[in-house]
């Protein structure tokens, strides 16, 4: 399932590789946000020339609109997509805390009021997986609760209790359900992965508990939760120094949501192997243009190696550049700044693709040359 090819000599990065039931992705990787089914400003087309090998997607928006019972009518959100590799869903966990109007939370599980309409919805770790199954997730996620930061110390404790409880009520029933699918003939074909996540703010003793948890349950995979929630940059990078001796070296390791490029390449270098952001995606749509300044030593310096440009600033307006003149994609190398910029200020949703499609490109040329120095 995942084969560590390569350990960096000078810092904890490694190179592997991590098998699914609809392909293999070299790691370290990132995954572009289709949050719900569909990068934003992109085509499917566009995201087959991309070639990340991978998706996220959204189960809490999914599961409202258009809805469990829809996507498997529809033969799962791969058909629905037209996307043949690898899916990974998030549980839904997250967007409920963060976006639900009124939840209320037990060892049962959560009851929330979706953010559309406001009608109920009940969500367990049995529903959790249940959905991601039923819509076709390679990767799936466990139902855990995201505790924003700071927090109270006793809090942290009682959350990282609940998330364990959740934990191993989901695997039990992807265990279940699995062996079902393993022995239904007509449904006959390689499992999905299933992952714990790691919880416990900035405490280290906390995130060793929680991690020891998990372990014992036993996941595909392992998530690091709870960061790029409120704490400073220099704290993130803090509670990912310790985050290589807690997890097993045999398992993939995924940091949820997190980031900006050097947060990335700092991640990478404590051992993480799996990313996903909205921020190539979001940054484009308020037109902030990701660029190389120096691509190679990424892993040895703390130089700065990326800059982002305002497209909409007025000295771009006779700046006769490409927008990157080293892209794969025509309309990237072809067109100038200047006319992007003016696409930009009239509004023209066009722009926001080009944007868009620079920056993921950019994000993903990270990662290969990420790869290509971890020996």
């Amino acid at each position: 399932m995942f084969k560590l090819l390569a350990q960096d000599k000078s810092s904890k990065a490694r190179r592997g590789r991590l098998t699914t039931r609809r392909g293999i992705i070299e790691t370290p990787f990132f995954m572009p946000i289709a949050t719900k089914g569909g990068v934003k400003a992109l085509t499917i087309e566009d995201m087959q020339k991309l070639d990340p090998g991978i998706l996220l997607s959204n189960t809490y928006h999914l599961m409202l609109r258009p809805g469990e019972k829809e996507i498997k009518k529809l033969g799962g959100l791969h058909n629905l997509m037209n996307w043949d590799k690898p899916i990974l869903t998030d549980s839904g966990g997250f967007q409920v805390f963060s976006l639900a109007k009124i939840r209320k939370l037990n060892k049962e599980g959560v009851i929330f009021r979706s953010h559309l309409d406001g009608s109920e919805y009940r969500l367990t770790p049995e529903d959790a997986v249940r959905i991601q199954m039923a819509i076709g997730s390679d990767i799936m996620m466990v139902l855990d609760e995201c505790v924003e930061l700071p927090a109270k110390r006793d809090y942290l404790e009682k959350s990282i209790e609940l998330t364990s409880y959740w934990a191993e009520r989901c695997k039990k029933y992807f265990d279940i359900q699995s062996k079902k699918q393993k022995n239904n003939k007509a449904k006959k074909q390689r499992r999905a992965l299933l992952f714990g996540i790691v919880q416990g703010g900035l405490e280290k003793d906390l995130r060793k508990k929680s991690a020891d948890d998990l372990i014992k349950i036993g996941f595909d995979g392992y998530a690091i939760g709870g960061l790029a929630v409120g704490e400073s940059e220099a704290e993130m990078i803090g509670a990912l120094k310790y985050a290589d001796e807690l997890l097993p070296k045999d398992k993939p390791r995924y940091l949820m949501g997190v980031g900006y490029p050097h947060q990335i390449v700092e991640a990478v270098k404590n051992g993480v192997d799996m990313f996903d952001c909205v921020i190539p995606t979001r940054e484009a749509r308020h037109g902030r243009l990701y660029i190389w300044k120096k691509k190679t030593g990424l892993l040895k310096t703390k130089a700065k190696f990326y800059e982002t440009i305002n497209v909409k600033a007025q000295k771009l307006q006779f700046d006769k550049k490409p927008i990157n003149k080293e892209s794969q994609f025509p309309e990237l190398r072809n067109h100038t700044r200047a006319y992007l910029r003016q696409l930009f200020i009239n509004d023209d949703p066009t722009a926001q693709r080009l944007v868009t499609l620079n920056n993921l490109e950019f994000y993903l040329d990270l990662m290969k040359q990420i790869r290509s120095e971890i020996n």
